[in-house]
């Protein structure tokens, strides 16, 4: 079984960008509502893919991803997918042993700014930067599915 592990960061200032590699720009959709999983098709430079998430929110969920043609994805996201799409860019910034994640929303989520680290196991130790500011992980609103029906910029600050 495919699982992924991965802790969710709000960022403290942006200290991060002196390490990070250059941004990827990314542009996802999700296909209906889904009690038991979330279907994903995301945009990322010249590759796409699909994917597939457990609907339970927390650190660890079921995870499946699959490449598909480019094309395919984009008429996806233009016919299939709940609106607002998600858009973002990502960068990497290594830590420690660890490689984060830093996804700067934009669109109806301008303003969001939110880090993760992925991890072995739920135990595992990692070194939090001193950028990174309180968890998250457990707080469905961060979560991109969520993001859709209830954008950043709806909630109220």
């Amino acid at each position: 079984m495919a699982k992924e592990i991965e802790r969710k960061f709000l960022l403290l200032n942006e200290a991060w960008q002196d390490q990070a590699s250059p941004g990827v720009y990314m542009c996802q959709g999700y296909m209906g509502e889904a009690q038991r999983a979330s279907v994903r098709i995301r945009v990322e430079g010249e590759h796409a893919n699909i994917n597939i998430k457990s609907a339970t929110l927390g650190v660890s969920r079921m995870e499946y991803e699959y490449a598909i043609p480019k094309d395919e994805a984009l008429e996806m996201l233009n016919t299939l997918c709940e609106r607002p799409l998600i858009e973002k860019t990502r960068y990497e910034v290594v830590v420690g042993e660890h490689t984060w994640e830093v996804d700067v929303f934009k669109g109806e989520n301008a303003g969001l700014v939110v880090a993760e680290v992925e991890l072995e196991s739920e135990e595992q130790p990692f070194e939090k930067p001193l950028w990174a500011g309180d968890e998250v992980s457990d707080d469905p609103r961060y979560y991109n599915v969520c993001l859709v029906k209830h954008p950043f910029k709806d909630w109220k600050q």
